[in-house]
């Protein structure tokens, strides 16, 4: 077995929600927060973040999401019980189709099958931390590392705000370091795995990361890092 690293920086295009808990309501404070570390109070994006949209994207790209379905797998992430039933015959017709096979079995390879017909799952993707250039930035108080949006709904039929919220971001421009790492076993397409993660992150630059993507928000840059 061997175990490989892809490093990237990931730079925010536009401000990123990605939501923490808090356990206290605060008179006049921020409805909705960011998911902070809690030892430093710094945002950063968990690496469950960027895996599950990872593979939500790339079941939409190999069209997996839309092949018939027994019901009860309807909505569920994509698995092999979606590929065969419980004789070994294909559920759908359409994995008669060599390409479409083989991305399926590479996708569950890749990020995991729940019922375990091709073993261990080959990619992690650690939590993102802001890079120390931003860090070093912020302590001299050059950049902030979140901002407040007040939000609102608009009345339809008079035309007015309500119901005002506030958003907290992390704020366009601040970058992060993230490391992907996957495991290549006997029998292994590794060049595969790459193009697969490799589509994966375009995917999310071409959609969005975090929460309120439709409202412009989670817009990302995958760069190469060293």
């Amino acid at each position: 077995m061997k175990i490989k690293e892809i490093k990237r920086k990931i730079k925010l295009l536009s401000g990123l929600h990605i939501g923490g808990g808090d356990d206290t309501m605060k008179i006049g404070g921020i409805d909705n927060q960011v998911i902070k570390d809690v030892n430093t109070g710094e945002p950063f994006i968990p690496g469950s973040s960027i895996k599950g949209k990872m593979r939500s994207l790339l079941e939409w790209h190999f069209g997996l999401v839309n092949l018939n379905r027994p019901e009860k797998l309807k909505g569920e992430p994509f698995n092999s019980k979606c590929i065969w039933d419980k004789d070994g015959n294909f559920i759908d017709p359409a994995f008669n189709d060599e390409e479409l096979l083989e991305n399926a079995k590479n996708l569950l390879k890749l990020f995991g099958d729940k019922e375990g017909k091709f073993g261990i799952t080959r990619i992690s993707i650690g939590d993102a931390y802001i890079t120390d250039d931003i860090r070093k930035k912020a302590e001299k108080g050059e950049i902030k590392l979140s901002e407040a949006k007040y939000e609102n709904v608009i009345d339809r039929c008079k035309g007015t705000a309500k119901h005002p919220r506030q958003t907290e971001r992390v704020p366009a421009g601040i970058e992060f370091e993230v490391s992907i790492r996957y495991k290549v076993l006997d029998g292994d397409d590794e060049e595969k795995f790459i193009e697969i993660i490799e589509k994966g992150l375009e995917l999310i630059e071409k959609d969005y990361l975090g929460g309120n993507g439709s409202r412009g928000y989670g817009r990302v840059k995958f760069e190469k890092s060293e």
